[in-house]
């Protein structure tokens, strides 16, 4: 056992040594993968050149169109707020101006504002967080709309402590607004504009486009966020400014004395209208009551109304001067022709025409200058009955101004009943038709020029005017009415101190509920001056004055001399009335 032992001990240790194996030879690489990798680089190249291929294709057949797509999703036009176009007057003082103020807004679609930031914002506008939220579509109430106006009209101010709160959404923006320096003495010309700056009244309105114009463009370029990246164009389109033949002046006189006498007599409204005899232009137009332009808390409708031009008046006595033409152009009178009046009331188709006294014989200068009645009925009796209609249609009754103003009457004037005597009689000292104080303005400018009917013009610059009467027959008219606001006449205090005129009253019944109420009336003057020779023409209209007296002759007619006396000093005419004749109609030819 032993021995077998040994034997295998030395068997094992004089076995020799096993050597490690030798490693096995590298592989070459297999043909087929070198291909694939050479095959991915041949169709990277293939795809880089058909894409290259493809857009120049593109750039080649459709760049114009690409270009259009990819501007309309990155350049967008901004609209630039352009301000309007100031109103002047004749003498270029400012009568509406537009001032830059701030506006408010947010996207109500991307608005997150939270109670917080409504509080602050409140705070800063001094509004109810509860308003501002609503505004902002908070509740939902505007979800689907993409710009909502928290705030408007925002003084600098006000703006800047809205931009310091710093709140995600929250745009401030800059916007003009329209001021009215005149306030409300021009405000029934001028007008106004709403909150959006588009003319409401006046020349705001009629002239609204051109004042406005367009606004302007801003082409930029946007990033994928919204953010203006370039501005790449500018184009504006300026508003145009407009001079109204207006002189303020004559507007703020107007206003002062108009208003003093509606007060005085306690009247429900009043109108004035001042001509330039030369021109045509309206210079001045006032309406009692009137309205503040520039306070937007009374916005209402409250004395908007335009009564110069929009009321309807039966104009009375302020007819007969055209009654009188008529039968100096029908031949059937002269300016001293006699006309008995006696005893001072006659019957015509069953109604009585009085005087309030006994003229006794007249002439036909006489008749105009005291308003005698029973005279201008006799007259008209003796005419055609057609005669004093044509001669009312001719002066412009019934048809436009051409002023433009909006809101502007046609009145009436038809030839209903002028085949009933009454009818005839009537119509000659101003019932049966209406008129417009405006439309009364233009006809006795017909009469300043000797004949000569002018349009009317709210802009600077004389308008064409033609003749419809003859010079002489008008001209013999208005020397018969130079007696009116002499002594004996029925309005001495429509005389303007250091000035001749010329003119006529009137005073009419309203039409109420049972008839002609004999307790409303209108009390007119109508006129021009100096006369001859006039510069220009003046109508005050008082409707129903209910203190004091109602005639035309002791309620308007004071209303016109003051207005004349100072508008004539403002306009340079030198007084008259103190000079000799010879020297007087000199510097009236002269003016």
């Amino acid at each position: 056992m032993k021995r077998r032992r040994a034997r295998r001990r030395g068997a094992v240790a004089s076995r020799p040594m096993r050597e490690p194996p030798p490693p096995p030879p590298s592989v070459p690489p297999r043909p087929l993968a070198a291909w694939r990798h050479y095959a991915v680089l041949v169709v990277l190249a293939l795809g880089a050149v058909g894409l290259a291929a493809r857009a120049g294709y593109l750039v080649v057949t459709k760049g114009e169109f690409l270009e259009r797509q990819g501007a309309a999703r990155a350049v967008r036009e901004l609209s630039i707020p352009v301000h309007r176009g100031m109103i002047f007057d004749r003498n270029g003082e400012p009568l509406a101006v537009s001032a830059p103020m701030r506006y408010v807004w947010v996207d109500p679609q991307r608005s997150t504002l939270t109670p917080d930031d409504l509080k602050r914002l409140g705070n800063a506008l001094g509004m109810a967080p509860e308003t501002l939220g609503r505004r902002a579509g908070v509740s939902g109430e505007r979800s689907g709309r993409r710009f909502a106006y928290l705030a408007r009209r925002l003084p600098p101010e006000v703006a800047a402590r809205v931009r310091e709160l710093d709140i995600d959404g929250v745009h401030v923006r800059r916007a003009y607004h329209r001021f009215y320096p005149a306030g409300e003495a021009a405000a029934h010309v001028v007008g106004r504009t709403d909150i959006d700056d588009v003319g409401q009244e006046g020349v705001e309105l009629v002239l609204n486009k051109r004042l406005a114009g367009t606004p302007g463009v801003k082409r930029v370029l946007r990033d994928n966020r919204g953010h203006v990246v370039k501005v790449l164009e500018y184009r504006r389109a300026p508003a145009s400014d407009v001079h109204l033949a207006l002189d303020l002046r004559l507007q703020f006189l107007a206003y002062r004395e108009l208003k003093a006498a509606v007060e005085h007599h306690g009247a429900s409204s009043g109108s004035l209208v001042m001509l330039d005899v030369a021109t045509g232009e309206v210079l001045a137009l006032a309406n009692q009551p009137s309205f503040n332009p520039n306070d937007w808390s009374r916005r209402g409708v409250e004395g908007v109304r335009n009564g110069a031009v929009a009321d309807l008046y039966e104009p009375g006595s302020t007819v007969k001067p055209f009654t009188v033409l008529a039968a100096l152009e029908a031949g059937t009178h002269q300016p001293d022709t006699v006309i008995d009046t006696s005893p001072g009331y006659f019957r015509v188709g069953g109604k009585t025409i009085e005087d309030p006294s006994d003229r006794g014989l007249a002439t036909v200068r006489r008749i105009l200058a005291v308003s005698s009645q029973v005279g201008i009925a006799k007259m008209a009796l003796a005419m055609a009955p057609d005669a004093v209609f044509n001669v009312l249609q001719r002066v412009g009754f019934g048809d436009y101004t051409g002023g433009g103003l909006p809101g502007e009457g046609l009145g009436v004037l038809t030839t209903t009943d002028l085949d009933k005597p009454i009818g005839r009689v009537t119509l000659a000292y101003g019932y049966g038709l209406t008129v417009s104080p405006m439309q009364l303005a233009r006809a006795y400018l017909l009469l300043a020029n000797s004949g000569i009917r002018n349009d009317l013009a709210l802009l600077r610059g004389a308008t064409t005017g033609e003749r419809v009467f003859a010079a002489e027959h008008v001209d013999a008219v208005t020397e018969m009415m130079r007696a009116v606001v002499a002594p004996g006449g029925t309005a001495p205090r429509g005389k303007p101190k250091g000035y001749t005129a010329a003119g006529k009253t009137g005073t009419v019944r309203k039409v109420g509920a049972s008839g002609y109420d004999d307790t409303a009336h209108v009390a007119f003057f109508a006129g021009f001056a100096p006369a001859p020779h006039p510069r220009i023409v003046l109508v005050v209209a008082i409707n129903q004055p209910r203190r004091g007296p109602i005639g035309g002759g002791q309620v308007a007619a004071p209303v016109f001399a003051r207005v004349v006396e100072r508008a004539l000093r403002i306009l340079g005419v030198p007084p008259q009335a103190e000079l000799p004749a010879a020297v007087a109609n000199e510097r009236g030819r002269a003016v």
